[in-house]
């Protein structure tokens, strides 16, 4: 590939850019402090059945469910603060910004996400990844079947995808085919999950951290060999 080829790279952010089980060990903590076990473990059913229906995760959906069967419950309130007002800048993982500084000298840089419409550009924006991004920001119910969708508006000659999760990399795989380059992160739960990594095929690069992308160069982000 021409070093004059475009180039877009394309970062997912929970468990990619941002340590998101992380975050989720904050908020089961404050749940429990604020509203007890047992409605903590209600909020916790209710945004599984919520990631049923919807297809991806709406914390603050599932706070609107449990606000509704438990109207009066004390302490319910301080969680909406707790999730608006939490300080993403201080979860991202070690590197994340100058990781995507870095792969910037080469091509754009945008988010690409799955996530509600307000929780997660939310999330966005206080991290200080929207800034990172230049304001290049997608965010999707299902990321990997909206590709259309991202070429129309990142036209490329070829993407690199930075994802923690292997189904979404050979999602966008099969979709792209050699048009695309995928890097697996193992970061977070889904990356270290030995079902997940025994059913998925390996993406095109694997890195342990999100920092280690300021070791690659160009070449490193082309079409892989073979």
């Amino acid at each position: 590939m021409s070093i004059h080829a475009k180039l877009v790279f394309l970062f997912d952010v929970d468990n990619t850019l941002l340590d998101n089980d992380g975050v989720i060990a904050d908020l089961k903590q404050h749940l429990k402090r604020e509203i007890g076990q047992e409605g903590a473990q209600c909020y916790w059913d209710i945004l599984e059945q919520l990631r049923t229906e919807l297809g991806y995760v709406d914390y603050l959906g599932a706070l609107q469910r449990l606000r509704a069967q438990a109207p009066h419950a004390p302490g319910l309130l301080t969680i909406s603060s707790f999730l608006i007002d939490y300080p993403f800048a201080k979860r991202l993982f070690p590197d994340a910004l100058e990781a995507v500084a870095h792969v910037k000298r080469w091509g754009t840089a945008a988010i690409l996400s799955d996530g509600d419409v307000v929780f997660q550009p939310h999330k966005v924006q206080r991290s200080g990844l929207f800034k990172a991004m230049d304001g290049n920001v997608l965010i999707y119910m299902h990321k990997e079947l909206e590709l259309a969708d991202v070429m129309g508006r990142f036209p490329a000659d070829h993407y690199v995808m930075v994802d923690d999760k292997l189904r979404i990399l050979a999602e966008i795989k099969k979709f792209w085919g050699s048009q695309v380059t995928t890097i697996f992160v193992r970061q977070g739960h889904y990356a270290l999950d030995s079902t997940i990594l025994a059913t998925y095929p390996a993406a095109d690069r694997t890195i342990e951290r999100i920092g280690d992308l300021l070791t690659c160069q160009f070449p490193n982000f082309g079409p892989a060999d073979g």
